[in-house]
């Protein structure tokens, strides 16, 4: 018996250990990440407006709502939540990434504009010492490298 399974078995009785879904993760999908992840604007809505969750909520990674909502090119769902008072310059727990990098990496040129537009800050490193920038160059990203570079106020590097 592998160490998962025996975890299973004497935790929850369940031998089957894909089975199992930890309080976390279900935490996470009945969460305001999970709605804004998938771009589910009328719950991220919902969530915030029960005062359950407010726009910089926190998972276990240090991500918010936003993080996860700028990496998938949510538009319509970052605007909302940059217009309730999400800080577009919020960083990860251990990654120190923000919006902008996750949007950088993942190529959504409509949500850098709009987080450009938002005062986020160009210059910021992550834990590797990455800005947006370079997050967008080692990506590919060629028409996000173009727009930061015409930034007035990004580093030269």
């Amino acid at each position: 018996m592998s160490h998962k399974d025996e975890f299973c078995e004497h935790n929850c009785g369940c031998t089957n250990y894909t089975a199992v879904q930890s309080l976390e993760e279900m935490d996470f999908v009945k969460g305001i990440w999970y709605a804004a992840q998938n771009g589910d604007y009328d719950r991220v809505q919902k969530l915030l407006e029960s005062g359950k969750y407010n726009t910089d909520h926190r998972d276990s990674a240090g991500y918010t709502p936003l993080h996860y909502a700028a990496r998938n090119g949510h538009l319509q769902v970052c605007k909302y939540l940059v217009q309730r008072g999400s800080d577009v310059n919020a960083v990860t727990k251990c990654g120190k990434a923000t919006a902008l990098h996750r949007a950088c990496t993942a190529g959504k040129i409509d949500v850098v504009k709009f987080l450009i537009s938002q005062n986020a800050n160009v210059n910021l490193k992550d834990a590797d010492g990455k800005t947006a920038f370079d997050r967008a160059v080692n990506s590919n990203h060629h028409d996000i490298c173009n727009l930061l570079k015409g930034q007035d106020n990004i580093d030269e590097q």
